[in-house]
């Protein structure tokens, strides 16, 4: 009888050995999305000198009440740090993210002061007419193509042009949106980005593929933002979250 349990308390070792030394394997095996791991964002020094993580400043600025996908937010996030890095952010206090996950009901502008800490805008923001009606689902680089372009801007130098004071917008992405001088993508103010529209058929109006703001914010927001800050127009498009190589860096 001794025996008996004795050759069982081995067998029962043994396998608890065998099914550890098995497990490598196992993992090895599963396909995880090479997409997220690659995307494992780490704390940085911001601005103001404070030591912070994307999901510690998700919260800490309470975006979730706002509605920005924190989805955004991370590979915003992530977009800046690497720009940063890079040299290619002339402005690193302001960060502005358009959510194009959301319909163009919500405010989906989103102009965050790193420095201050505070989200200085929250608002509407058109998208391209060929790019969708309530929903943006459409993007292209190609001219004349009316569809917004997603990735990762600098922002540069104000004019004044057709749409009055308007801000040019250099695509820091190759083959995703760095036709954005060619297809004169700027921000700008636009009659259509305005509530009452929106209260009339459910959606703002629409643009050639500019991030078109409303006339009244038009100004102050291009005034805090040019010159060299970081813009992220983000969507859960696959195509774009697969080959973007800011995000894939």
């Amino acid at each position: 009888m001794k025996l008996i349990k004795v050759n069982k308390l081995y067998l029962a070792f043994f396998g608890i050995v065998a099914f550890m030394l098995h497990l490598p394997f196992a993992f090895s095996n599963t396909k995880f999305s090479s997409f997220k791991v690659k995307n494992i964002i780490k704390p940085i020094a911001l601005p103001s000198g404070k030591l912070f993580s994307s999901a510690k400043m998700y919260d800490s600025l309470k975006l979730n009440i706002s509605g920005l996908s924190e989805q955004a937010f991370d590979y915003a996030f992530k977009g800046y740090q690497f720009l940063k890095l890079k040299g290619k952010i002339g402005n690193d206090n302001i960060l502005s993210i358009v959510d194009f996950s959301r319909p163009s009901s919500q405010k989906r502008l989103f102009v965050i002061d790193l420095k201050n800490f505070k989200v200085l805008f929250n608002t509407y923001v058109a998208h391209g007419q060929k790019s969708g009606t309530a929903m943006a689902t459409q993007f292209s680089n190609i001219p004349e193509s009316y569809q917004s372009s997603l990735g990762f801007y600098t922002t540069s130098s104000t004019y004044i042009g057709k749409n009055g004071y308007s801000m040019h917008l250099e695509g820091m992405e190759n083959g995703i949106n760095d036709k954005a001088e060619e297809r004169a993508i700027v921000m700008h103010g636009a009659a259509y980005v305005n509530e009452n529209i929106i209260h009339d058929r459910g959606y703002i109006g629409r643009s050639w593929g500019c991030p078109a703001v409303p006339q009244k914010l038009n100004k102050p927001i291009i005034d805090k933002i040019k010159n060299g800050s970081c813009l992220f127009i983000f969507s859960e498009n696959s195509s774009y979250l697969n080959s973007s190589k800011i995000l894939n860096s």
